[in-house]
């Protein structure tokens, strides 16, 4: 499949998502919207389209004006039948396009953190099976989405917030949370995060991230079965 992912700063891009990709023998390409000149490809030339997170939020086109572009693109490819999948602000930005609001969540979440299975997600029984276990996941916002209407489902929760992840039919996913990332992915993120680490009660220290930096593992592995049913 050719699939097309948007990036909107440079040290949150695809991680373990590429790899898997590549190893799928799925066509990749990208807009980086950080950078001079980008450019959208046609809707009719993609099959699939992965938004990715970002630390500006959905309403700032004030400052990213190129925000008004995206989200017409996104509809564009909700509407035209595509496979969508965005993580995180990319999340946030589905749930947009599809009529939801995004707002300042209870407590913001960084770090990792379990989700749970709402009695909603035993409507997708795959996804359901795959969470019943609580898995440790990582996060990193401080918005959180509405879930939209039109038949959409709300998947999972975590004790900080509640809208952790929702589906639209079987094409379109969002995620508030982060299962792409390695341990690279990590300390770039540690890197240019490092004001947001303040001591709140769902935000971890450096510290205690890196040391349970063994996680991506199975984050990886929830992203790959994703993957295989969202692309399938």
């Amino acid at each position: 499949m050719k699939v097309h992912y948007l990036q909107h700063v440079p040290f949150e891009g695809l991680a373990y998502i590429e790899y898997w990709l590549k190893e799928n023998k799925h066509e990749i390409s990208v807009t980086r919207f950080y950078e001079a000149g980008y450019h959208l490809p046609s809707v009719e030339g993609i099959d699939a389209l992965i938004v990715l997170g970002g630390p500006m939020g959905v309403y700032d086109e004030h400052a990213y004006a190129w925000l008004h572009q995206e989200k017409a693109f996104i509809r564009d490819c909700i509407h035209a039948g595509k496979k969508v999948l965005g993580i995180c602000l990319g999340g946030q930005l589905i749930a947009v396009c599809l009529g939801a609001i995004v707002h300042r969540a209870p407590y913001q979440e960084i770090g990792w953190f379990p989700v749970s299975p709402t009695e909603e997600s035993a409507g997708l029984p795959w996804f359901y099976q795959l969470f019943a276990n609580n898995p440790m996941v990582f996060h990193w916002h401080g918005d959180q989405f509405e879930i939209p209407g039109n038949g959409c489902l709300n998947l999972l929760t975590s004790a900080a917030n509640s809208n952790q992840a929702f589906c639209y039919n079987d094409n379109v996913m969002g995620l508030q949370f982060h299962l792409e990332i390695t341990e690279q992915a990590i300390v770039q993120m540690l890197q240019n995060g490092a004001a947001e680490l303040i001591d709140a009660p769902y935000i971890q220290t450096a510290e205690e991230i890196s040391h349970r930096i063994a996680h991506t593992e199975e984050c990886n592995k929830l992203m790959e079965a994703i993957l295989r049913h969202w692309l399938g």
